[in-house]
């Protein structure tokens, strides 16, 4: 029996804290945690948490009447009320870590704009114009947030000293004022907004308002992202979390977004295991990963087993190309995507799969598209079974219509989600297994000050 140890379970995975519970041979910590009638979480420790090694497991999943945002808030209030209670340390053990398919990259493919360092053109190596809001010698002043009205009124107004218009001529046209410059008394220079535009904005990423008042934003201009990794981690910290345990995490990055250790479990011990025991001759199969970024993933696998390894390639191409493709061979599958930029992706098997087992391994199913197109793919190319290998089995949307239709003969998942409805809707095509043993094994050791390298050995 551990001692001076408690273990403290939310809402997301009750099945999971009580399987932690037993392997440890201790009780789930007391605690109430529940809603008020205006949707805010209540939380209170009834077990004293003096001086203790607090370990509070809370999956990132949306399950159980309340969403995965929910789930996450009680995880931090839950580390605050550990923490006020004078615990001695406080673990969160994400099985499933939440917001890790949200990397930091606030521009989307192209990066940030950069400049040319040592080039002599200026400005002009910017991705787009930066023009200063106050006025200088020689440079137009900007309208600001004024209309085209209003400045034709306030120019009209203003006189030069020897009682002359300080603008000549005044064009107007359906009550809208021409684009030209107006010189003033010192000479400095008023710049006017062009026919048939409403204001002039000072805002470099928005062209000027059209007559329908709708923004436009510049060529050069990329819509940023929220940077969800770090926020999560800052509220995690914040709360008062010392250790954070994780497994598979879609994102490796996520770890450096955190001040504090970050344990990323794998989950290929299982999943290997499951190989040798219930595929038959799986030293003849194929294992194959269904997207380029889960490469790595898939070649830890098939490199210790000794088993050939394939790729699945996604390729983009514009919807309406200049030329025919020189070998459309090479493209296995069409089929249009939602894609912000007017793609197509195509799938592309790098591999010989025909008269072979397959065998898909990847992180995270959660709405099934991709494995699903991926298992399209193979049993066109000719394999003779299909099996999909998977540590987090979210089945979001549409996932369980796409799995039940789709060509995959067994798809094998983890508990670190729950997984009985899942479960009940598939029936014997999916298998469940355990991380429970995993979890507590890393507890243990990381109560006792031990090294948990052993659990990071897959080889």
């Amino acid at each position: 029996m551990v001692r001076n140890i408690v273990v403290l379970g939310g809402n997301s995975h009750p099945a999971l804290v009580e399987s932690v519970c037993n392997i440890l041979a201790l009780p789930p910590c007391n605690r109430i945690l529940t809603k008020f009638s205006s949707g805010e979480s209540r939380c209170e420790i009834q077990d004293s948490v003096r001086g203790k090694d607090v370990y509070i497991i809370q999956t990132g999943f949306g399950g159980n009447g309340s969403t995965l945002n929910d789930h996450f808030m009680d995880l931090c209030i839950m580390i605050s009320a550990c923490k006020t209670g004078s615990a001695r340390r406080v673990t969160a053990v994400l099985p499933l870590f939440p917001y890790s398919r949200q990397p930091d990259l606030p521009y989307k493919k192209a990066g940030a704009p950069l400049f040319k360092a040592g080039s002599e053109s200026g400005r002009k190596d910017y991705t787009f114009e930066s023009v200063p809001a106050t006025p200088a010698p020689g440079v137009p002043r900007t309208a600001g947030l004024v209309s085209a009205t209003d400045i034709t009124n306030r120019l009209t107004k203003e006189t030069l000293p020897n009682g002359t218009s300080s603008m000549s001529p005044v064009k107007q046209a359906n009550g809208h004022i021409n684009g030209e410059a107006y010189s003033g008394a010192n000479g400095q220079s008023f710049a006017t907004p062009t026919s048939g535009v409403i204001g002039s904005y000072t805002t470099h990423d928005y062209e000027n308002v059209s007559h329908l008042g709708v923004f436009q934003a510049k060529p050069g201009y990329k819509q940023w992202v929220a940077q969800a990794g770090t926020l999560v981690a800052n509220l995690l910290t914040c709360a008062g979390a010392d250790h954070v345990i994780t497994m598979d995490l879609h994102d490796p990055q996520v770890q450096g977004f955190f001040d504090i250790p970050v344990d990323n479990l794998y989950g290929r011990p299982l999943l290997k295991r499951y190989i040798q025991m219930n595929i038959p001759n799986y030293k003849d199969a194929v294992i194959i990963s269904p997207d380029a970024g889960g490469a790595k993933r898939a070649t830890a696998i098939a490199d210790s087993m000794g088993v050939e390894f394939a790729l699945i390639h996604k390729v983009t191409s514009p919807c309406f190309p200049s030329r025919p493709l020189t070998n459309p061979s090479l493209l296995q599958e069409r089929r249009p995507t939602k894609i912000t930029d007017r793609q197509n992706a195509s799938m592309m098997l790098v591999g010989n799969v025909t008269d072979r087992v397959c065998i898909l391994i990847d992180d995270l199913l959660d709405t099934g598209n991709t494995i699903t197109r991926a298992a399209k793919l193979l049993k066109k190319e000719g394999a003779t079974k299909i099996y999909a290998l998977l540590t987090h089995g979210v089945f979001s949307g549409d996932a369980i219509n796409r799995v039940k239709a789709s060509a995959i003969d067994k798809l094998v998942v983890t508990n670190s989600v729950p997984q009985d409805e899942h479960k009940a809707l598939l029936g014997s095509r999916l298998d469940v297994l355990d991380i429970s043993p995993i979890f507590s094994e890393a507890i243990r050791r990381v109560h006792h000050g031990e090294s948990i390298s052993v659990l990071f050995n897959y080889d």
